[in-house]
C-alpha cells in the first residue's frame, strides 16, 4: 500500500523527469517488468533508484540517499534488505556533478545477480536503457502523470549517448525520424536509476540518473544528464574496500544538501511516510 504525502512527492521531483516516452508511440511498447533488469533497488514508495552491484552493494545518486540510512529497508527483487550504511561522495556538489553514492547491505543478496560495471570509457554514441517506476508522460506534454499517481508501473526506454564529459554522460530526447524506436528520458521518481545495456552474459551498468538540463521538463529537446560509472570506478573499489572511506565519503547526505522541500525539521516524518517498513508494503 503507498502512503505518501504531497511534500514528498515533490521531493522526489526536483532534480528531473521520470521516464517519458514518444508521442507517436503507443505507450504500452514502453512497460517493463523486473526480469528485464534484476539488479534494480527501489528505495521509496514511489521510486528513486540504485544498482545491485555486488551481493552487498548498491550504486544509486547521492541526491536520493535523504532517507537511506542505517536500518532503514530498501527493495531488491521482490525483498527489503536491511541498509548498514550509505557513502556519499565527497566532492558531490549539487547541480553539478559528482552525483553518486554507494549503499552497504546489512546481508548479501543471493537471489539477484549483481550487474557488472562497466569499464571502458568508449560509452559516446552507444544506446542504453533506462528502467523505473517514476512518473510518466510523453515528448509533446511533459510529464502528465506524477511518480505517486503511476503506482509503481514499471518502464523502459533507450536512448544514445550524445555527450561524454569527464564524470558526466548526456542523453538527447529527440523526436519522430531523430529518435530511437522507444527514445526516453528518466529521472525524478527514477532518481538514481540505471543506463544500461546486455550482452549474451551479463547486464552492465554505465551510468546513475542524476539530474537534466534545458527548458521544458520532460520535452523534446531536453538533455538529460547521468553520474558516469567508469569515471567512478577506483572510488567505489575504495569503498567497498574500506580503503580511506572518511577521507573519500560522507556518512549521510549532508542537510546543505537536501532536496528542495526538506529541511531538517521535516526530514524524519517525510521519511517514515515514503520508506518501506520491515513488514513489507510489497
Amino acid at each position: 500500500m503507498l502512503k505518501l504525502c504531497v511534500v514528498a512527492i515533490g521531493i522526489l521531483s526536483t532534480s528531473a523527469q521520470a521516464i517519458v516516452t514518444r508521442h507517436d508511440v503507443e505507450p504500452a511498447h514502453y512497460l517493463a517488468n523486473s526480469k528485464e533488469f534484476a539488479p534494480l533497488a527501489t528505495f521509496y514508495f514511489d521510486g528513486a533508484h540504485g544498482t545491485l552491484i555486488e551481493p552487498e552493494w548498491i550504486v544509486t545518486a547521492a541526491h536520493a540517499t535523504f532517507c537511506v540510512t542505517p536500518n532503514r529497508y530498501v527493495k531488491v527483487g521482490n525483498q527489503l534488505r536491511k541498509v548498514k550504511n550509505t557513502y556519499v561522495h565527497k566532492q558531490y556538489q549539487p547541480g553539478k556533478s559528482h552525483d553518486i553514492a554507494l549503499v552497504e547491505l546489512v546481508s548479501a543478496v543471493e537471489d539477484v545477480t549483481p550487474a557488472k560495471r562497466y569499464k571502458q570509457s568508449d560509452e559516446l554514441g552507444k544506446t542504453l536503457w533506462f528502467i523505473g517506476i517514476g512518473g510518466t508522460g510523453n515528448g509533446l506534454t511533459g510529464e502528465t502523470v506524477n511518480s505517486y499517481d503511476n503506482q509503481q508501473v514499471l518502464r523502459k526506454a533507450h536512448n544514445k549517448v550524445s555527450e561524454v564529459q569527464g564524470p558526466l554522460i548526456k542523453f538527447k530526447f529527440d523526436k519522430e525520424k531523430d529518435a530511437l524506436p522507444l527514445e526516453g528520458v528518466s529521472g525524478g521518481g527514477d532518481s538514481g536509476g540505471p543506463a544500461y545495456v546486455r550482452d549474451a552474459d551479463a547486464v552492465y551498468l554505465l551510468g546513475v540518473s542524476s539530474r537534466f538540463e534545458g527548458a521544458g521538463i520532460g520535452k523534446y529537446g531536453i538533455t538529460e544528464i547521468y553520474t558516469r560509472i567508469s569515471f567512478f570506478n577506483t572510488w567505489i573499489d575504495q569503498i567497498m574496500a574500506g580503503e580511506d572511506v572518511a577521507k573519500y565519503s560522507l556518512p549521510k547526505l549532508p542537510t546543505v544538501y537536501l532536496p528542495a522541500g526538506l529541511t531538517q525539521s521535516n526530514l524524519q516524518s517525510i521519511c517514515e511516510q515514503i520508506n518501506w517498513s520491515s513488514e513489507g508494503d510489497l
